[in-house]
């Protein structure tokens, strides 16, 4: 089960005092999924126009396997993406330069791009081969509607020699 989902039961369990077992099952699975390392529990990304977001990231998720779990959120099981309307000026700052989701094969990236050519996205590059110290993926990067730098990409393999 979805690790989100654990917590959910978790807590609404703690409020009523009962579900000790469902608390230590997902413990255990947490232990399990997690080992000792953290994960990315969420990210949050500010948008100007919500509405126009969430139609947008829809596209760009479906085809990674991305699920719409709140009128403003999306996950894929372990990871969550909130979407918040804010009324900013924006701005550039330091911080990351772009968020890379994994694509599962290279028909995947195409099937994104594929989206962003069909709603005149601003693609910065690809899809493409993508070297980079003696690895390799297909790639799409591209701007969102803010302007945010995205990325999807398969997995690196080695170069051979």
């Amino acid at each position: 089960m979805e690790m989100w989902y654990y917590w959910y039961r978790q807590r609404k369990c703690q409020r009523v005092g009962k579900c000790s077992k469902i608390i230590a099952d997902a413990e255990i699975n947490l232990k399990n999924v997690m080992g000792n390392k953290a994960t990315i529990k969420h990210i949050e990304f500010w948008v100007s126009d919500l509405k126009r977001a969430i139609k947008f990231y829809k596209g760009v998720f479906k085809p990674i396997g991305w699920d719409c779990i709140e009128k403003n959120a999306f996950s894929n099981g372990q990871t969550k993406i909130y979407f918040i309307e804010q009324k900013v000026k924006l701005q550039k700052t330091i911080g990351p330069r772009h968020i890379c989701f994994l694509a599962s094969s290279r028909k995947v990236v195409e099937d994104v791009a594929n989206f962003l050519i069909k709603n005149k996205s601003d693609i910065i590059r690809g899809p493409l081969e993508s070297h980079y110290k003696n690895r390799s993926s297909y790639t799409v990067d591209f701007r969102d509607l803010d302007g945010y730098i995205i990325e999807v990409a398969t997995k690196s393999v080695a170069l051979r020699k």
